[in-house]
């Protein structure tokens, strides 16, 4: 996937911003791809429009759908109000999906800090006053919020709280305060300019997310997880399934594989190792708790969060397997047809 060559200067603090004199300024970058997710997607974008603290612009990317393009267009830009955020909708340009897509957003961003935001997801009206907030430090590098689910039909009890990644939210193990984290979720998160653009922005469509965090804090940068900037992250039907659960426990880990080895010295499974680790133990321990309070359910999500670790497992040795005979590791920043992802994750 093509990366974003950094021709800019180097990161340094500039501290501007108009609301928050010694906040940096920010640019909020949505991507969409789905027609059918419309009305979230507009939601989505009038959420940002009614910040207490407002970005300098909104960038809407639409990839590789030019129905979603041309209606978007039409929606958001012609006859916009002199007073309200500047908006501005983009065709992904490159070949890729979702990284790609927000690597566009962000070679054509202003701010000084890029918000992500997903087209399915609102934010709450202090979502960028809190999530801005740790820049302060000059450390800093990348911070993420809360995503919290808003489910299309009621949530399943055997679904384990520790496994709503797979649903794009936060889950149970992530910090109940601010602090250094390592990882932070796509549907929530947002990167200093300078530091997203000496890793060469997104490198990958899937575990983008991941990727970032990682080559940030490979460069000495701080990553920080804000949970009290939150997102009302929409769960349709279709991702409450065992079905659904499985398969994303299998394919993301598989795909991690590759994504870990074209990071090579940046890549860490620390992080893997101690959700592991914790939903095994605390995450357990909580449940055999609610059973004995009378949640009977609590058996299910115990045996959820056994298989999902178990079939994330295999999911790994698959990809280990795939990389294996498939390409040697190209070095970091090189293109490679290998690395080039064509498919849509779910």
């Amino acid at each position: 996937m093509e990366i974003w060559v950094s021709d800019g200067p180097p990161c340094e603090w500039a501290g501007r911003g108009d609301e928050l004199p010694n906040r940096p300024t920010v640019s909020v970058i949505i991507c969409a791809y789905r027609n059918d997710r419309w009305l979230q997607l507009k939601k989505s974008v009038a959420s940002v429009e009614a910040q207490t603290s407002p970005p300098i612009e909104i960038i809407v990317c639409i990839d590789h759908n030019e129905e979603l393009l041309r209606k978007s267009e039409e929606c958001f830009m012609k006859e916009r109000p002199v007073e309200a955020v500047p908006l501005i909708v983009l065709a992904n340009k490159y070949d890729g999906h979702l990284g790609a897509a927000r690597n566009t957003g962000a070679e054509f961003a202003g701010g000084e800090v890029l918000a992500f935001l997903d087209d399915d997801a609102a934010a709450a009206a202090d979502w960028l006053e809190r999530l801005i907030a740790p820049y302060d430090d000059e450390r800093v590098g990348a911070v993420g919020g809360k995503p919290l689910p808003v489910f299309e039909v009621r949530r399943p009890r055997w679904f384990p709280h520790e496994f709503d990644w797979v649903l794009g939210c936060a889950y149970r193990g992530l910090p109940l305060t601010r602090g250094p984290s390592k990882r932070l979720i796509g549907a929530n998160m947002s990167a200093r300019r300078c530091a997203l653009q000496e890793v060469g922005g997104f490198h990958t469509d899937h575990q983008d997310d991941m990727d970032m965090v990682q080559r940030i804090k490979y460069a000495q940068r701080k990553v920080i997880y804000e949970p009290l900037a939150i997102v009302h992250h929409f769960v349709p039907a279709a991702r409450t399934t065992w079905h659904y659960f499985w398969k994303k426990c299998y394919n993301a880990n598989k795909g991690k594989v590759e994504v870990f080895a074209n990071m090579q010295e940046a890549a860490s499974l620390n992080a893997e190792l101690t959700f592991v680790a914790r939903t095994l133990t605390t995450g357990i321990l909580v449940e055999i708790r609610d059973v004995i309070q009378g949640d009977l359910y609590g058996f299910a999500r115990v045996g959820a969060m056994i298989a999902g670790i178990a079939i994330a497992g295999l999911g790994h040795l698959s990809g280990k397997l795939r990389l294996r005979r498939s390409r040697p590791v190209p070095a970091i920043g090189q293109r490679s047809e290998g690395s080039r992802v064509h498919e849509r994750p779910n």
